[in-house]
This record gives C-alpha cells, structure tokens and sequence, in this order.
C-alpha cells in the first residue's frame, strides 16, 4: 500500500514532468504582435509590472506575449491596448511582417 506522501510526491513529479514538457510554439504573427506590445510599451515608458497592472494581467502574462508565446485573445488584447492608452488598431498597424491583406 503507498503512503500518501509518495502519493503526493509521485502526482507533484507528474505534474511537474507535464509543465516542463509543454510545448510553446511561437508563430510569426504572435512573434510579430509581442514585438509591437513592447516596441510601443518602451515608447510609454512602462516597465512590465506597470503595464500588467494597467492592463489587470499578470505580469508574467505581459511578458509571455513580448516574447510572441501567447495566442492572446481579443479580450486581452483591448486590455493591453488600454494598458498602453492605445486603441487595439494600434497595435497591430505596428507588426513588422506582411500580414496584409490583399483586396483584390
């Protein structure tokens, strides 16, 4: 019979194993959008911290999407944007890849 703490140690190596083995795919467009949040963030001259509080995110949050590891969604993304006291839009005229779309 196991004892509960090696029960609780064998679930914590488990869970431990799962994180760790969690694959972040970062993509050209997440890349693309974390690079503008920071280009733009550093232009306000937030940190981080100040910018995850005005966007009522966690700081760890801010900086996964710098780092495009984030499929952020809209929501946060008008949050971020107020963060910054921008307008979502702003954002996303600021991505230094062709993600346009044509008219034809």
């Amino acid at each position: 019979m196991w004892s509960a703490s090696l029960v609780v140690r064998i679930m914590h190596a488990l869970i431990e194993n799962h994180v760790s083995k969690r694959i972040i795919k970062k993509t050209p467009i997440k890349t693309a959008f974390g690079k503008a949040v920071r280009k733009l963030r550093l232009e306000k001259k937030l940190s981080q911290e100040k910018l995850a509080e005005l966007s009522n995110l966690h700081p760890n949050y801010i900086s996964s999407v710098e780092k495009g590891e984030r499929n952020i969604t809209l929501e946060n993304i008008y949050k971020i944007a107020k963060g910054l006291s921008s307008h979502p839009c702003a954002l996303f005229h600021r991505l230094d890849h062709p993600f346009i779309i044509s008219e034809d």
